[in-house]
């Protein structure tokens, strides 16, 4: 078997893995044919969305997956969110009898939504939030997207499709 160190692994992340809280979610047909989105209803709230990001960890320093980005796909329609904010959660298991700790690594928006009004208006977005530092996963943490959508009363948001992009070394 030979090694492997590759730069450009990504992983797709349906909306189906996908949860939000606050709003009333909801999988339905996508406005292209085969298709789902996961969208929350036009109520003024705060809805957040959490995206799971199931890629390899490892119990060996710098080897496994090294997470470097989520891009995300979504819609706002019918008028405009009135703020859109995204963090990456980085969840540290416990030990035996602990509590695990929950972090938030610095992060960045990519050109096209690295200002709030950019973020926040009617249209289809491709939203990249990347790690400010990288990390490669041990096998005793987890990572989570989520994004907040404040919603006008007659906002509404689908989410269309996630998408990890990390190194592989194995």
């Amino acid at each position: 078997m030979g090694y492997v160190h590759n730069t450009s692994f990504s992983q797709s992340i349906p909306p189906t893995v996908m949860y939000g809280t606050v709003a009333a979610w909801a999988i339905a047909a996508g406005t292209v044919t085969n298709t789902i989105v996961y969208g929350a209803d036009a109520t003024d709230e705060v809805a957040v969305l959490t995206v799971p990001i199931p890629i390899p960890s490892n119990s060996v320093a710098n080897v496994g997956a090294y997470l470097k980005s989520v891009e995300i796909d979504f819609e706002i329609l019918t008028a405009a969110c009135d703020a859109v904010s995204a963090v990456i959660r980085k969840l540290t298991r416990g030990g035996d009898g602990s509590v695990p700790v929950m972090s938030a690594p610095s992060v960045s928006y990519d050109t096209g939504h690295d200002s709030a009004a950019e973020r926040i208006t009617v249209d289809q977005h491709q939203m990249t939030v990347s790690l400010d530092t990288p990390e490669w996963i041990d096998n005793d943490e987890t990572f989570v997207l989520e994004v907040s959508f404040d919603k006008a009363t007659t906002t509404t948001v689908e989410i269309l499709h996630a998408i990890a992009n990390y190194t592989l070394r194995a």
